[in-house]
């Protein structure tokens, strides 16, 4: 009996992947920011705890709508291709068997074993192979609009809980600098993690996510130093 050999590939990981680290990387840097600039604005501690707060649900909420709206709109849009080639292949299948065996004969297949490929293939799943090889749509990278709202809330909430927990028990006198090294320190581990593993280079992941992370909670600082300073 055949035995198959199963691979794992990166690519698997792409859907839930990118909603998770966006999520957590704008949890870490929104709440951070929010926090930062509250303060720098001469406000109370635990006014600044209460901000915190507000933007973790705030932003936990807009991340999971605003994700599932993107993804349900992809998602909409291959149901509609899907629907449109079923009905393509119920009024000219000839027509289909023809245009799919143009695809492989253009990816170096000779015309005689394209025909045979097609053959087998359309008599196996027909809408599958022109989905997959005609559309683009395959199982491991269609929209998952519920798994990638789930995502990017739960991952926003546990980046936002972070500088929100050093807020919290951060003196006040330093609460600033406290935070902004926290945050950073989570950023650069957050960046490298996802870097690695999305088999990127670490180094580059942890880099490019802390600078932005910093040129957000810098401007947002200076934001709320301005305003304090002129109320």
């Amino acid at each position: 009996m055949a035995r198959y050999h199963r691979e794992r590939h990166r690519t698997g990981r792409i859907g839930w992947l990118r909603a998770a680290v966006l999520g957590a990387n704008d949890g870490i840097v929104s709440t951070a920011s929010l926090v930062l600039g509250v303060a720098a604005a001469q406000a109370t501690h635990s006014n600044i705890v209460v901000a915190g707060v507000a933007g973790l649900v705030a932003g936990a909420m807009s991340m999971a709508a605003g994700e599932y709206v993107s993804v349900q709109s992809q998602a909409d849009t291959e149901q509609a291709d899907l629907a449109r080639e079923r009905t393509e292949l119920h009024a000219d299948a000839q027509g289909e068997h023809e245009e799919l065996m143009a695809i492989y004969v253009a990816r170096g297949l000779e015309p005689a074993l394209a025909h045979q490929v097609v053959e087998q293939r359309m008599a196996h799943d027909a809408l599958g192979a022109h989905a997959r090889d005609e559309l683009g749509i395959t199982e491991t990278l269609s929209a998952r609009p519920l798994q990638a709202a789930w995502a990017s809330a739960c991952s926003f909430a546990g980046g936002a809980a972070l500088p929100l927990l050093v807020t919290a028990l951060a003196p006040e006198a330093h609460l600033i600098p406290v935070v902004s090294g926290a945050s950073l320190a989570c950023l650069a581990l957050l960046g490298g993690v996802a870097a690695r593993v999305g088999g990127a280079r670490v180094t580059v992941g942890a880099v490019r996510v802390t600078c932005w992370g910093a040129l957000a909670m810098g401007l947002t600082a200076g934001v709320g130093a301005l305003f304090g300073t002129g109320a």
